[in-house]
């Protein structure tokens, strides 16, 4: 029987039906799970988009406490992962492409921590004026997000870079990267000597003044933007940086399964005119 979504942010029957296989079956002996999976998966979800604190969850979730042991558990068995390559797979043939990408976007966000932040794990961008953690990305060329890592944002991106790209050259295919001007440099011919890795700095047009698309890169700053319409993301909130990681990978999640259910490209609600408000 379809259950009735409460909120926006529930998962849909289809969306469900992609993410339930890719949870870890019940641990067998002692006490059987009192809560439905589906919920605590909801509650994640709910806390990622709207920004709200775990122990503000609305009273028809499982409580606040039941739902983040199941976070640290999952996150623990790396599950978000998993699930990340599993439907980034899946969106990418569904788009006619390979299911392992060859090309990669890097690029790096600086945003602000909030007072639960400790000290030596944020910093200071000097360059961004923003006092918090800074958020190392790599996508594919479709967006999809390949490779998270979150540090102080006192962290140059040169060097940040390093630590991500590694994890890129670990756990991925891809030895083709672009980067914007702020990765040049030695980094370039690091990538190339240590990780076998083409760095590409894809620069503004000579002349160039205002905003304009730059190929390649917009692709990679379009996933920042899908990142943080999900307010836990609009700043950083958590203790630990894994914790950062792990609630930005739940919301590449998200977009995924979305992605995946829907089928098609999604349409944009119409502008409104004076006449409709007239009506």
């Amino acid at each position: 029987m379809p259950r009735e979504r409460r909120y926006p942010s529930d998962l849909t029957d289809a969306q469900w039906a992609l993410i339930e296989p890719q949870l870890p079956p019940p641990r067998t002996g002692g006490r059987p799970e009192k809560h439905r999976r589906r919920d605590i998966v909801d509650a994640i979800l709910y806390v990622v988009r709207t920004g709200c604190s775990w122990r503000q969850l609305p009273v028809d979730f499982p409580p606040w406490p039941t739902v983040y042991w199941y976070f640290v558990r999952w996150e623990e068995d790396n599950l978000t992962e998993r699930m990340l390559a599993v439907l980034r797979r899946r969106v990418r043939a569904a788009q006619g492409r390979n299911e392992e990408p060859s090309a990669g976007i890097i690029d790096s966000q600086s945003v602000k921590g909030a007072d639960t932040v400790p000290r030596k794990t944020r910093g200071y961008d000097a360059g961004k004026k923003i006092n918090g953690r800074k958020r190392f990305i790599v996508t594919d060329t479709l967006g999809l997000l390949l490779i998270v890592c979150v540090m102080a944002a006192s962290v140059q991106d040169r060097d940040g870079a390093k630590t991500t790209l590694l994890s890129l050259y670990l756990f991925t295919p891809v030895r083709f990267v672009y980067a914007d001007a702020g990765f040049a440099g030695m980094l370039v011919d690091w990538c190339r000597r240590i990780l076998h890795t083409v760095l590409e700095v894809v620069r503004k047009a000579p002349g160039q003044k205002g905003f304009a698309v730059i190929p390649r890169r917009w692709v990679v700053e379009r996933s920042l933007a899908w990142l943080t319409a999900h307010r836990r993301l609009a700043r950083d909130y958590e203790r630990h940086p894994a914790t950062s990681e792990a609630m930005i990978r739940w919301a590449a999640i998200n977009g995924m399964v979305r992605r995946l259910s829907r089928g098609k490209p999604a349409t944009r609600q119409r502008a409104w005119t004076l006449d409709d408000l007239r009506m």
